[in-house]
């Protein structure tokens, strides 16, 4: 079994489901010069029902949809499954100046010739990758647009003024979207279609637990209760709109933690990686008291990591 895939086994998912991938993989085998895109996550992912849905949606050659609140891990599990797959990994961030040039590729002269510079959704489709969509709400309308035949039955790309291309059988595409963030608008139902959709759920005490010990097997059991004690006590804030999620920030608390296991106070640490996410004075206040009764100032590197 390939090792990628026993923390599948470790949380329980559908023993078929695993054989499966197995025998996707060994199907598709990946070229050589885009083995660079075969990247390990920093981040695993837990949350068994949500493997098991997203595994067998790209099994059944589906693309899929995350969608959710901040920090409840959709780009964490879009890199996972591409890992998983062993696929190599084609990531696109939109913005409202995100041109359909980008995605399938551009002009550009070379050797004397004009010839197609290839954008991302183009070499995804030709070597067989896994395409994240990140923020795909972000996009203006014309720009998906082209997406449309690449991700419904057609499964082509028309190149204007060149070939089209059908996609490789391997290709699967992931799109992850944020509700309420500056710049996004609701998703055209001819684009949502394409998808099945997985609505993230929020982290909790168990899925904290996996990650962390996971990411820092050396932590100190009454740390390790603090630190996801932390994270739980803003996520419940932000729920309740005491706070905004600028500091509901996983990514910033791991952070955080590495920068403890150099050697600097995890108090200083935290600082850096959720107070200073706030940048209104009251609402960093309150963030700093939520902080304080979780990591005590007079904490050391010796309080959160055994020696």
């Amino acid at each position: 079994m390939r090792p990628e895939l026993q923390f599948l086994r470790d949380q329980q998912v559908n023993e078929h489901l695993i054989q499966e991938v197995e025998r996707y993989s060994e199907s598709y085998p990946v070229a050589e010069e885009v083995w660079g895109r075969v990247v390990k996550p920093s981040i695993p992912f837990y949350g068994r029902e949500v493997l098991e849905m997203a595994v067998s949606g790209l099994l059944q050659g589906e693309n899929l949809l995350l969608t959710g609140a901040k920090a409840t891990g959709k780009n964490v599990l879009a890199e996972n499954l591409a890992y998983i797959f062993g696929r190599p990994t084609y990531n696109v961030s939109f913005h409202v100046n995100t041109s359909s040039a980008e995605l399938i590729g551009t002009d550009t002269f070379r050797n004397n010739e004009v010839e197609l510079r290839k954008g991302s959704i183009y070499q995804c489709a030709q070597y067989g990758g896994f395409g994240i969509l990140d923020e795909i709400n972000m996009a203006k309308n014309d720009a998906v647009s082209v997406l449309h035949a690449t991700l419904d039955y057609r499964r082509s790309i028309d190149v204007p003024g060149y070939d089209k291309i059908d996609l490789h059988p391997a290709a699967r595409f992931i799109g992850t979207m944020n509700y309420g963030y500056a710049g996004t608008k609701e998703l055209n139902e001819a684009l949502v279609s394409r998808f099945l959709v997985i609505d993230m759920p929020a982290q909790s005490e168990e899925t904290l637990t996996y990650i962390m010990g996971e990411m820092f097997p050396d932590m100190k059991e009454k740390a390790k209760e603090q630190w996801i004690g932390l994270f739980l006590d803003l996520q419940l804030k932000a729920e309740n709109a005491e706070i905004s999620t600028k500091s509901l920030d996983l990514r910033g608390l791991i952070a955080a933690a590495r920068t403890v296991r150099q050697g600097l106070k995890p108090a200083l640490a935290v600082q850096m990686g959720i107070i200073n996410k706030c940048f209104d004075i009251f609402e960093k206040e309150i963030v700093r008291d939520v902080v304080m009764t979780r990591i005590p100032e007079e904490w050391t590197k010796g309080d959160v990591f055994t020696e």
